[in-house]
């Protein structure tokens, strides 16, 4: 169906601006003042747009050239984040694919070198070359491997390693800590989930490793609808994305409250500013403009699951235009980069999400053409919001493994003296969480197809 949404009259939003009601906390004196710097902005993109149609833009050149800098030299700012080199790595990788840059060859057979420099010997991936393995770094560079989607790259993601990695942070009861003897919250479930997905774990040992997580994930949920890191937990955007995104990935979604966890994402998109906070009474932030904007199409595609009614996903519950506003006239440096809110400094991480954010509010509605916000140049190319990497690299990694694991021709298998009985996929065992996460059918968009038997 055709979108009815249309570009916002910025000065009659003025009226959700905050009234503090002359009870000023630090909270609402954060507010007012960010509002403030943003309706400069809007101010003069309404005065600007009325001489030069075309506005806004996005400055696809500029954040370009600061990918190609950034991927082969960082600055010394970035000396702080020495354990975080793969997810650098990872950020810079998929702001390029959304913005449909190529990085040459070379350079990315380097990047592979250094990614298997960063691979543990135990399994999984450290932040830097000789450290411990975590699996936040696990899951950027194995996201990062799959962007690259080279033989070189696949073979660099050692399967039986990961796997070792992924039970020796696992918990009993099928919760992950982010490394051994480290901290356990939802993130280590996704960040497992994900990765084991992206890998194509055989079925059967995909059911061992995550009995009992989905469980566990909905023991996160609050009383607000979102989740948090763990249980008791405040509600908060990435930990709420991360649970989700598991759910979309292994099943379990009926052991949560999705009307609550919807109602709590869509109120998190701000009136005024048209950006995303992360939670109740902080801040917009550009970031969440991926953490939150994709929750709200996952969450979507797990109550259409549920109910059996893939038309739910036929239109957006948020409002795709606000949220590109925000992105593309308060995010952007004009000499490249995204930003958190107006008055940051841009950095790689903001410019991932910020960029993710703005391809989810293009695409998000899958039976639809692109809603763009401006020129038609300002298009990007679309992100899986699962994995947030793109759709067909998502495709191709679960092809490269699977064909990995294919048993050999039956006329092969005659030639040595091998039985023809091939045992039937495991995929399609009994259990109902495991069965829910692979019931997508083709009208929810590949955008959504998140279990390796969906993919064949």
């Amino acid at each position: 169906m055709d979108s009815e949404e249309r570009p916002r009259n910025l000065s009659q939003f003025k009226r959700f601006q905050t009234n503090d009601e002359g009870r000023k906390t630090f909270t609402s004196i954060d507010q007012i003042k960010t509002e403030a710097s943003i309706e400069r902005l809007y101010d003069r993109y309404e005065q600007l747009s009325a001489l030069e149609s075309t506005l806004p833009k996005l400055h696809r050149a500029d954040h370009a050239r600061y990918l190609q800098l950034s991927l082969e030299r960082l600055s010394t700012a970035y000396e702080c984040l020495d354990s975080s080199r793969p997810w650098m790595v990872y950020w810079i990788l998929n702001a390029a694919s959304i913005l449909n840059l190529r990085f040459p060859d070379e350079l990315l057979d380097r990047v592979v070198d250094f990614l298997v420099k960063c691979r543990s010997k135990d399994g999984g991936f450290g932040g830097g070359p000789g450290q411990y393995p975590h699996l936040a770094t696990t899951y950027a560079a194995v996201n990062a491997l799959c962007i690259i989607g080279t033989e070189r790259a696949f073979t660099a993601i050692d399967r039986q390693t990961l796997k070792n990695f992924l039970w020796a942070v696992r918990e009993s009861n099928g919760a992950f800590r982010m490394h051994v003897g480290g901290e356990l919250d939802v993130r280590g479930a996704y960040c497992a989930i994900s990765s084991a997905k992206l890998s194509s774990f055989p079925p059967e040992d995909e059911m061992k490793l995550f009995e009992g997580t989905s469980a566990w994930i909905a023991d996160c949920q609050t009383y607000e609808g979102g989740f948090g890191g763990a249980p008791d937990l405040e509600a908060h955007g990435g930990y709420s994305f991360c649970a989700a995104a598991a759910l979309m990935l292994l099943g379990g979604e009926n052991r949560c409250d999705l009307n609550a966890l919807l109602r709590w994402t869509v109120n998190r998109q701000m009136a005024y500013e048209g950006g995303f906070q992360g939670r109740t009474n902080k801040l917009v932030d550009g970031c969440y403009s991926f953490w939150q904007g994709a929750l709200v199409p996952i969450v979507q595609a797990l109550i259409a699951r549920r109910e059996g009614q893939q038309n739910i996903m036929n239109v957006s519950l948020f409002n795709r235009f606000a949220l590109q506003e925000y992105v593309l006239i308060c995010c952007q440096k004009p000499n490249g980069g995204l930003i958190d809110k107006p008055g940051k400094p841009a950095d790689l991480y903001h410019t991932c999400y910020t960029l993710s954010g703005l391809a989810v509010a293009q695409h998000c509605e899958t039976h639809s053409l692109p809603l763009v916000l401006g020129d038609e140049r300002n298009e990007v190319l679309p992100t899986h919001p699962v994995h947030n990497i793109p759709p067909k690299a998502a495709l191709d990694a679960y092809r490269y493994f699977l064909e990995l694991d294919q048993p050999e021709s039956a006329e092969d298998m005659q030639c040595n003296g091998k039985s023809s009985n091939v045992p039937m996929d495991a995929s399609s065992e009994n259990d109902s969480d495991q069965q829910s996460s692979s019931n997508m059918t083709e009208d929810s968009s590949s955008n959504f197809t998140s279990s390796h038997t969906s993919n064949e």
